[in-house]
């Protein structure tokens, strides 16, 4: 048992899985505190709501606004902060300032959550620099969102409501300091545009902002002032197309579907808000449960694709499905090589983004089935809502039809394993559970089989 104990933390896998899993039960101790909540909080739903805020997905089974305290939302503020930014960031940067030194494991760990093959004598500069990017993005964020918030009822503090909207926003968690999510907020368009540029940022993650900083630094200095053009990165080019891709394709298609809204200044706000926090916000500026199932379904496809790599967002990522469709596009060409913006993919990376795609698809499928069963008993149960409810959850969106508050303890536990499986990626889970094999030393006889 030890053995295996020091085998799972000594991989950067098993490493990443063991400290959201650790941050997650000791949130759930902090909430079940008495000076944490309002009222009874049973150990499961306390358990549900940490995971859910270190996993930065927003799902509920207790209302934020009324269920806890101030003390309370202040833990899911701090959960939801940490897992959105990371455990292992915090956690090296807290080495640094005590004069300590990063572990290899650790080190292995943030490049692959942050950058590829990022050197290790840049790392801590890398890490400050994300760190400090967050914190300010959020800070003018909250200064945005202060003046549009509603005026603050007896005990209420609009601070920490600015603050903790804000917060939520850039970590895609989802989580909000009022019972009906955004709502409220739908008639402001400082707030609202704040909100979506906030979620934009924490999604589309943190290589694509550095670079995008650093260009515009670049060609604001005068050493760049000669030169007209930008060379991005392949990697920034498919973030940055893809998500505005998705954006704008959901808004339009949302826009034209039944959003409740006759409306149509406030149809496309409605449709621009959803198709932005389908990308693993779950703000909801309209009653998703209302939503006829032809828009349902255009939410779900957002919301299993995700956000980008090495950000606050889950899903499969849009780099994943970007270079599963050059790779099927190749080879319905008869091309083996998959290509993208004029840059060829290499090979591994290409298989392995078809890994993570349908290890994706296998862990919703399981999880439809098991939901279909164990949340029949309902009658006013739709079935489109729990394929949606399925997917929020490994998408860490939050996002829900309605079908949280109901979910059965067999159904609490699969959210929650999805939600964490969704955070940390289903192919980190299967790598740091399945044991290491070696390459046994012979080979099995090849044999064709008939395909299609």
């Amino acid at each position: 048992m030890r053995k295996t104990h020091r085998g799972l933390l000594s991989r950067p896998e098993g490493l990443l899985v063991c400290s959201f899993g650790a941050l997650i039960v000791l949130g759930t101790i902090c909430l079940l505190l008495p000076a944490a909540h309002n009222g009874p909080l049973g150990v499961l739903d306390a358990l549900f709501t940490a995971t859910s805020a270190v996993c930065v997905t927003g799902l509920i089974t207790r209302d934020t606004a009324t269920d806890f305290t101030l003390f309370g939302q202040s833990v899911i503020l701090v959960l939801l902060q940490v897992g959105g930014l990371g455990v292992m960031t915090f956690g090296a940067l807290t080495l640094q300032l005590l004069g300590g030194r990063v572990s290899f494991s650790s080190t292995a760990a943030l490049q692959g959550t942050f950058m590829q093959g990022l050197g290790g004598g840049r790392l801590g500069t890398t890490l400050w620099r994300i760190t400090a990017l967050t914190f300010g993005a959020e800070l003018i964020g909250a200064m945005l969102i202060f003046p549009t918030l509603p005026l603050p009822d007896a005990g209420s503090n609009r601070v920490f409501q600015a603050v903790f909207l804000s917060a939520s926003a850039f970590c895609n968690a989802g989580f909000s300091i009022y019972s009906d999510s955004v709502t409220r907020l739908s008639g402001s368009p400082v707030a609202m545009l704040t909100l979506m540029i906030l979620i934009v940022m924490g999604g589309i993650g943190y290589p694509v902002l550095l670079e995008v900083g650093r260009q515009l630094a670049q060609r604001l200095s005068r050493k760049r002032l000669a030169q007209r053009r930008v060379t991005w990165t392949l990697h920034t080019r498919v973030c940055l197309s893809l998500s505005a891709l998705l954006i704008a394709g959901g808004a339009l298609m949302m826009f034209f579907m039944d959003m409740n809204e006759p409306r149509v200044g406030p149809r496309f706000v409605h449709a621009l808000f959803q198709s932005v926090s389908a990308r693993t916000a779950g703000f909801n500026s309209v009653d998703i449960g209302l939503l006829p199932a032809p828009t349902l379904m255009i939410l779900i496809p957002l919301m299993f694709v995700g956000g980008s790599p090495a950000s606050c967002a889950g899903g499969i990522k849009t780099t994943s499905i970007a270079v599963w469709l050059a790779r099927v596009y190749a080879r319905l060409r008869g091309q083996t090589g998959v290509v993208l913006f004029d840059r060829r993919v290499p090979l591994e990376v290409s298989r392995r983004a078809t890994l993570v795609l349908a290890l994706g698809a296998l862990w919703n499928g399981v999880g439809i089935l098991l939901l279909a069963v164990t949340e029949a008993a309902g009658d006013a149960t739709r079935f489109e809502h729990v394929i949606f409810e399925q997917v929020s959850a490994f998408g860490t969106v939050g996002l829900s039809a309605g079908l949280t508050g109901e979910l059965s303890t067999v159904g609490k536990f699969w959210i929650m394993l999805s939600m964490f499986a969704g955070r940390v990626g289903p192919l980190t889970v299967a790598l740091a559970v399945l044991p290491v094999t070696r390459r046994p030393p012979f080979e099995y006889p090849e044999e064709r089989v008939m395909i299609g």
